[in-house]
């Protein structure tokens, strides 16, 4: 019985040119083409910039009025494409409690620690802080923002100082001021509400502009101020220069 013909080998020549198309072909595909023969590599999508706030009523809402979803911080990062995840409760502060019975320190534990690394932390309160002594107020804020640090290394920080319903008073200027000095040590970026006067006046006396933007409770932004002070933040946001690549990373989503 013959034995069968061993299968030969395709030669070299033969095989160099298939080499190269099948090259080509991988090449094309990972590759876009420019003007004049010249070739770009595809860059991956960009993601949406991913943004923590941790406040008290004035970032998640309060009852009868404005909610996590429609508060100003949610409304500024929508303004600047990002993406925002809002934390905390209205009544806390670095040392105030409110009817949940926790300051802010265990609020970001909880709502907060446990989640991937953001491109941003935002913590923005004291107003529920005005009945505590200075001090105290000022040792339990550096201690967050030190958490926070160590928590997201390198990761930008900013700190916004007490909102008001109107023109603040001693107590609201000294948090104020404190806070400053825990923002300039912790290396965050720091945003005055007060000496910007986002809200002016007095709602009940019909002066400046809180009788516009001013809840009946004097305290809290109604709709169009939830509106106007999102339109304050996002500028004050999209200013710092800390946040230039985060603020271009939004404009290029958008």
């Amino acid at each position: 019985m013959p034995r069968p013909l061993p299968l030969a080998s395709p030669p070299a020549p033969v095989l160099a040119p298939v080499l190269a198309c099948l090259l080509a072909l991988l090449l094309a595909a990972c590759t876009t083409g420019l003007p004049g023969g010249r070739r770009e590599t595809v860059d991956p999508p960009r993601r949406t910039p991913l943004v923590y706030a941790l406040g008290d009523s004035y970032t998640v809402g309060v009852q009868g009025g404005a909610t996590r979803a429609t508060a100003f911080p949610a409304e500024a990062a929508r303004r600047l494409g990002w993406r925002l995840v809002a934390a905390g409760h209205a009544g806390t502060g670095f040392v105030g409690t409110g009817r949940i019975g926790k300051p802010f320190a265990t609020l970001f534990q909880e709502q907060l620690a446990w989640r991937d690394a953001p491109d941003l932390v935002i913590v923005s309160g004291g107003h529920n802080d005005v009945w505590y002594r200075p001090a105290r107020v000022e040792r339990s804020a550096r201690s967050l923002l030190d958490t926070v640090r160590r928590r997201w290394p390198g990761v930008p920080l900013v700190l916004v100082g007490p909102l008001w319903g109107g023109d603040p008073g001693r107590k609201a200027l000294a948090v104020r001021d404190l806070l400053g000095r825990v923002a300039a040590a912790a290396g965050a970026t720091f945003l005055d509400p007060l000496a910007e006067r986002w809200i002016t006046g007095d709602r009940r006396k019909g002066t400046g502009n809180a009788p516009a933007y001013i809840r009946s409770d004097g305290t809290h932004p109604n709709a169009a101020g939830n509106a106007y002070l999102a339109g304050r933040f996002a500028a004050d946001l999209r200013a710092a220069p800390a946040l230039r690549r985060l603020v271009a990373a939004g404009d290029a989503r958008g």
